[in-house]
Formats: C-alpha cells, sequence, structure tokens
C-alpha cells in the first residue's frame, strides 16, 4: 500500500488489512506449506541479527473490524493483482478477499494482466500484489525498499528517524547494538508502513539424474539464477 495515498495514508487502515489476512491459510494453500510465515516487515531468520523475539501477527477478523471501523473508511478498498506478481498471486488475492470479508471489510480485486504488471501497475498504483527477493543483507534489503528516499519504496514509507537508524546500523561495529537497531526498525515497518507481508516462499529445485554440473547457491532458484552457464546433460 503507498502510504502517502488515499485511503492507504491512514494508519488504522492499514493496521485493519494487515489484521484481515490468513497468513496460517495463505502458508498451506497457496504456498503448499513450503514457507515460512510474515510478519510484515521484509526479514526472516535467513539475515543475520534478524529480530527473534517480535510477536508474530495472527489472523484476527474481529480486531481488523476494530481498526476498520476507527479509520473510517466507508466502501470497498481496491486492490489490483495478476499472476506476474508471484505466482499464485490471483488465488492468494482471492483468499485474502475471502479472509477480509470476515472482518466486515470488503475488498475488491482487479486483475491486471501479465504483460506491462511492472511497469503500469507495481509502485504505480496505490495497492497492489508484489514479490520480492531476498538481498545478500539487512542493510541492502531496507535501503532498497523503506529507505525514504529510495526509487523502489513501493509502499512509500518514509520515516527520518528510520532513515537515522539505517545509516547507523550499517556503521555499527557492536553486534548487539546494531540487532538492537535493526529490531526496532523491524518494528517500526511492521506497524507504520504499507507493507503486508504474510509469508515467505521457499524456492523448489527438481533435476534430473543426467543433469552433471549443479551447483547449491544461497540465491533465487535456478543456482541462483545462472543454471544455463553452469549445467550440461549426459546421455
Amino acid at each position: 500500500m503507498h502510504g502517502d495515498t488515499a485511503p492507504f495514508d491512514n494508519n488504522d487502515l492499514r493496521m485493519a488489512l494487515k489484521l484481515a489476512i490468513d497468513r496460517e491459510a495463505m502458508l498451506n494453500t497457496v504456498l503448499g506449506g513450503y514457507g515460512t510465515l510474515g510478519n510484515d516487515y521484509p526479514v526472516n531468520d535467513a539475515y543475520a541479527l534478524a529480530p527473534t523475539d517480535i510477536p508474530q501477527r495472527a489472523y484476527d477478523p474481529e480486531e481488523a473490524a476494530h481498526y476498520f471501523k476507527k479509520s473510517g473508511h466507508e466502501g470497498t478498498v481496491l486492490l489490483r493483482t495478476s499472476d506476474a506478481a508471484f505466482t499464485g498471486a490471483v488465488d492468494a488475492s482471492v483468499l485474502f478477499q475471502a479472509n477480509a470479508k470476515e472482518a466486515g471489510i470488503d475488498i475488491q480485486l482487479q486483475r491486471e494482466p501479465a504483460d506491462g504488471y511492472w511497469s503500469n501497475v507495481w509502485n504505480k498504483k496505490p495497492f497492489c500484489a508484489s514479490y520480492w527477493g531476498g538481498r545478500a543483507t539487512q542493510d541492502i534489503r531496507y535501503t532498497t525498499t523503506q529507505l525514504s528516499t529510495s526509487t523502489w519504496n513501493d509502499t512509500r514509507f518514509k520515516d527520518p528517524e528510520f532513515d537515522k537508524m539505517l545509516l547507523e546500523a550499517r556503521a555499527e561495529t557492536d553486534q548487539d547494538k546494531r540487532r538492537a537497531l535493526y529490531r526496532e526498525m523491524a518494528i517500526m515497518v511492521r506497524d507504520n508502513s504499507g507493507l503486508i507481508l504474510p509469508v515467505f516462499n521457499n524456492y523448489l529445485n527438481a533435476r534430473s539424474v543426467k543433469m552433471q554440473g549443479w551447483i547449491d547457491d544461497v540465491g533465487n532458484d535456478l543456482s541462483n539464477g545462472q543454471i544455463a552457464s553452469r549445467v550440461w546433460l549426459v546421455s
């Protein structure tokens, strides 16, 4: 959600939508269980110094209804979606729509064509489905998507205190102090930004026994995208 664009510039509405999504159901139905729960900040235990004690946000239709009423918003909420956003994005959006209905929130879905989704919808429209691949460090992760001046800040999250803490964490050599900074930053994003991050997906790969040269890589799928230059087939 673009946090600087109505109606999503209202944090009560943003919180209502965060509480109106069943993360467990999304993990089990859309991802088939191949993933982990998200907590509305873009860091999981794959990152060094990731926070481990922030309470997991759960599906709570009653609390979602409370925040929705508090927001004063009336009418529908428009969510744009497409399978271009990620595999299963349309199904995930339909599930979200059903979840939110239990809280009295009417999410209207607009299915967008895959062609042009990343140039015409993502980072252009105020509420849309998206995904992000991992980054090597928390600093790069937050600098890419939450720093006020980033062109890829697709939630329009702009908090001077967050920016200050990001720079402090980047320069901090005391690991405990750095961990504490990252924890506070995660809470700020979780509770105040327009990011709804219900799940982290696992990358699954399968290969034939005839394939040689495969290298397990810590990057994304298909040997960090380098499968064509790394492998060969034997008869």
